[in-house]
């Protein structure tokens, strides 16, 4: 399918009425894309820890998840936070529909306008499984720093940390 314009399309900081439709996004969106990577229950651990109710209404009564919707659907979402003193998205994902028409890189420059006047540089993690997410990072100026291997060896599990230098 080809993607949608998404010129229409608001990208806002989440409130806590957002909280279902980010918690369903993730539910829907989430698990069909981990699955092949992670398997059926490793991408229902996914949703299960980073996709409820309690998690989803934390982070954005912390102020830190922002949406992106067209029409009054939702079509994107993204999570920042810190670890120690660095930036790191933890979430960025778009609607099957709408990837490869710009959302991905408007979330990511929204996340970092909500950023402090000094951060200087964006982190973000994948699995290294997730080629689709690897290759869309590169795109975007992620160079990678590290990679942790998983605790079971798997090293499609391992963790891949990238940054890039903020530019506003």
């Amino acid at each position: 399918m080809a993607a949608q314009d998404v010129a229409d399309v608001v990208v806002r900081t989440a409130g806590t009425d957002d909280v279902p439709a980010v918690c369903r996004f993730g539910a829907t969106h989430v698990a069909a894309h981990y699955t092949p990577i992670l398997g059926p229950e490793g991408a229902r651990a996914q949703v299960r820890q980073w996709w409820g109710d309690a998690y989803v209404g934390r982070a954005v009564a912390d102020g830190v998840v922002l949406v992106a919707e067209r029409a009054g659907d939702l079509v994107g979402v993204a999570q920042h936070g810190c670890v120690g003193d660095d930036h790191v998205v933890w979430k960025l994902y778009v609607h099957p529909d709408h990837r490869g028409a710009g959302l991905g890189p408007r979330l990511l420059r929204a996340v970092a306008d909500r950023l402090p006047p000094d951060a200087d540089r964006l982190w973000i993690e994948h699995v290294a499984a997730n080629v689709r997410a690897g290759a869309f990072y590169e795109r975007e100026g992620f160079t990678v720093q590290r990679v942790e291997a998983h605790p079971r060896g798997d090293s499609r599990l391992a963790v891949v940390w990238r940054s890039r230098p903020l530019t506003r």
